[in-house]
């Protein structure tokens, strides 16, 4: 039984049974079947194991490397503008950071004026824009730029501090103070000399993937303005894809990274659990990670290279993390796939969509034909991880805004509600049920990738899900959609392994669609490896949606005559 979008007096009836003693109980299982959470009890003991004391993420094997063709980096595109483009522009003059910043500034306020809404911004902080930007740009004119990020437009994720700002988490529940430091990723970008544009709209606490908010004003879908760009990195996915910035800080605990980024035809990587700090990092967790959403893979290694290349002492998960591989994240993009050996468990495919089975298989068969081998591998409980991820990142979420959930309930959606108060009755012998299944997983996980590179799966089992302008600001619960965004995601979550997403195509209605590359631990490198070859084949490529905005693009004179008057 799957229960159909909730809206209006509809979810409202649903939040008062949901909240109710005498109600909650009879909801709670309905929602359980919906989600498949009622099928875990009853699984065969043997999939189970021990729960470990940490999280660290089971390596498999030490890294296999397959023959490095040689091919270099995916080649330039003209569109999107990758941070290789920028950099190439302050060096000829074409243009410089400051008026990029500027352009980009105004960008976001027209974004923000659109209807249907195309918001992606929750707080700027211009001075401190334009103040980098100028630095950046005296640093150019001198011959003494940083790198190639050094004057990039960089998007932030509103879970992430930045300094004089608050950081919302996507809720009206306080208190928010402006942070007093940058978060470690964003101060470590900033020393790299990228140009900090916004802060990011997210859904409420992270915990909805289809990108619908009543606290903020949530963007559509650029290719489709009828359809949601999906969450929980919901503007920084669509500034991404409008050209707003080449790269974009954000956060994955159930897909948060892969789905939007999937859904808005961009690139996006969540890299091992431990590999990038998450120190000023509003969530925590065991399924929580930092990673990039970008424009190309080059752009995701550099995110990596700037962010995770020595362990942070505010982040004891990074003494996990091994150095990065010799050349930096990015010393495979040319590596080619001739030997590479990618796994993939057909019956696990079985849950997405025809449009999306198909798009994937095709890039996947694509990928065979140049030299790749395609193995079969068998992981039982991957068609459960999904509903083992919401006995997970659900209770974990509960717990840590339990304050909120007990003082300010009144602030919080009517949709979170619902689900908040169906976990509160989630029982301690379900969830370590789904700790010693999810150890399991992770044994499974580690045993098929023990003989292969890498295992490919759909990024989202569905296109974007319908959201229209008149449900803009409104609560509403969806659990299919939601089931659609998540049902590939939380094995990378729950395992911990590297995970990262191409647009390889379009279903019928021009949706993008992402296909999903998961590594061995710490094995960055091989992902983003498979994803360049995708990049450099054609066989993934960021679409120009309408309304896309190229910050490189000198402006006619006439018509910015014209828009000023």
């Amino acid at each position: 039984m799957k229960v159909p979008r909730l809206t209006g007096r509809a979810l409202t009836a649903a939040r008062l049974a949901a909240e109710a003693p005498g109600s909650s109980a009879a909801l709670r299982e309905v929602m359980k079947r919906s989600l498949g959470i009622d099928r875990l009890a009853s699984l065969p003991d043997a999939f189970r194991d021990d729960v470990p004391a940490e999280a660290r993420p089971l390596q498999a094997a030490p890294p296999r490397r397959w023959e490095d063709a040689g091919l270099g980096a995916p080649p330039v595109r003209d569109w999107p503008r990758p941070s290789v483009a920028y950099a190439a522009a302050y060096r000829r003059g074409a243009t410089t950071p400051l008026r990029v910043a500027e352009r980009a500034l105004s960008a976001l306020e027209a974004l923000a004026a659109e209807r249907p809404c195309m918001n992606i911004a929750v707080a700027t902080s211009r001075e401190a824009t334009l103040r980098d930007a100028d630095a950046s740009t005296a640093r150019h004119a001198a011959g003494r730029p940083r790198g190639l990020l050094d004057g990039v437009p960089l998007l932030v994720k509103d879970e992430f501090d930045v300094e004089g700002l608050p950081t919302t988490l996507g809720s009206p529940c306080g208190p928010q103070p402006p942070a007093p430091r940058d978060a470690a990723v964003v101060a470590r970008l900033r020393q790299a000399g990228a140009v900090f544009l916004c802060k990011t709209v997210l859904t409420e606490w992270g915990m909805s993937p289809i990108g619908n908010s009543v606290h903020q004003r949530m963007p559509h879908n650029p290719h489709h303005k009828e359809r949601a760009a999906g969450g929980s990195s919901t503007g920084s996915a669509v500034g991404v894809a409008l050209g707003l910035a080449p790269l974009a800080a954000s956060g994955d605990g159930g897909g948060s990274i892969r789905a939007p980024a999937a859904l808005n035809g961009v690139f996006g990587i969540k890299p091992t659990f431990g590999r990038v700090s998450r120190a000023g990092d509003g969530f925590k967790g065991s399924v929580a990670h930092a990673g990039p959403i970008a424009s190309s893979t080059a752009d995701l290694a550099r995110f990596l290279d700037a962010v995770a290349s020595e362990p942070d002492p505010d982040d004891d998960l990074t003494a996990w993390a091994p150095p990065p591989p010799p050349g930096g994240f990015g010393a495979r993009l040319g590596a080619g796939v001739r030997g590479l050996r990618i796994g993939v468990d057909e019956a696990e495919w079985r849950d997405a969509s025809t449009p999306v089975a198909s798009v994937c298989w095709g890039a996947l068969r694509a990928l065979e034909r140049e030299g790749a081998t395609l193995v079969d591998v068998k992981i039982p409980l991957a068609r459960h991880a999904a509903s083992i991820g919401y006995l997970v990142i659900g209770p974990e979420s509960l717990a840590a805004f339990q304050r909120a959930w007990r003082e300010q309930r009144d602030l919080i959606s009517e949709d979170l509600r619902v689900t908040f108060s169906l976990l509160s009755g989630v029982t301690a012998l379900e969830q370590i049920d789904a700790a010693r299944l999810r150890a399991g997983m992770r044994r499974e996980v580690a045993r098929a990738l023990a003989g292969v590179d890498v295992l490919a799966l759909p990024t989202t089992a569905i296109t974007a899900p319908r959201y229209a302008q008149a449900e803009e600001g409104r609560a509403f619960l969806d659990p299919i959609a939601l089931d659609g965004m998540c049902r590939f995601a939380f094995l990378g979550n729950l395992t911990g392994l590297p995970a990262g997403t191409a647009p390889v195509g379009v279903d019928a209605e021009r949706l993008p669609i992402g296909l999903q590359i998961l590594g061995d631990a710490w094995d960055e490198a091989a992902v983003l490896a498979v994803l360049a070859h995708l990049e450099r084949s054609e066989l993934a490529s960021a679409r120009r949606p309408p309304g896309a905005i190229d910050l490189l693009e000198v402006p006619d004179p006439i018509e910015s005559k014209e828009r000023s008057r």
